[in-house]
């Protein structure tokens, strides 16, 4: 540093900052909370608290004829493993639905609006892999708490979503 001139401002390495690490674990078969998401059974098998924020991941059961509305992601991506069951997958910019079947995988990128519907007539199991966790679970938290009595009004749902960075696009008209 030379007279005259102002100090470089201090450096600070991402390596300084404290992160809490997430600890090793293992879920069993059939154990995990279960949310019911606007109909749709979550069974979580890692939530982003226990990951350390990295990436959560659940089991989503949708019963026939029941989906997720039109959304989009701010915050994260989404990975999804069908396990049984038939879905359509709606994607923004897509010519068409995609329909998928035990084994395939989707992906649902942050910023890009999706809705998925069970087209079938038994319950669909998908594994849902969300990174990073950005607060998805507390949102699904607060959807359960608000259907648990029954279906609030869509702008409630919308408003819950919103502080999560989800947009839910409303039904039409």
């Amino acid at each position: 540093m030379s007279l005259g001139e102002p100090p470089e401002p201090q450096r600070r390495s991402t390596m300084d900052a404290k992160v809490t690490a997430a600890e090793p674990f293992v879920r069993e078969p059939a154990t995990g909370s279960t949310l019911n998401v606007l109909g749709i059974t979550h069974i979580y098998k890692a939530t982003g608290a226990e990951t350390a924020g990295s990436f959560s991941l659940w089991e989503s059961v949708v019963p026939p004829g029941a989906g997720t509305p039109p959304h989009t992601h701010a915050r994260e991506d989404e990975a999804f493993y069908v396990l049984s069951g038939e879905l359509v997958i709606e994607f923004e910019g897509e010519p068409a639905p995609h329909r998928v079947a035990p084994g395939c995988c989707f992906f649902g990128p942050r910023g890009r609006r999706h809705a998925i519907r069970n087209v079938g007539d038994k319950p669909a199991r998908v594994l849902v892999l969300c990174a990073p966790s950005c607060g998805l679970d507390q949102m699904f938290g607060e959807l359960d708490v608000a259907t648990a009595a029954d279906m609030p009004e869509m702008a409630k749902l919308m408003a819950i979503a919103a502080k999560y960075g989800v947009t839910i696009e409303p039904p039409a008209a």
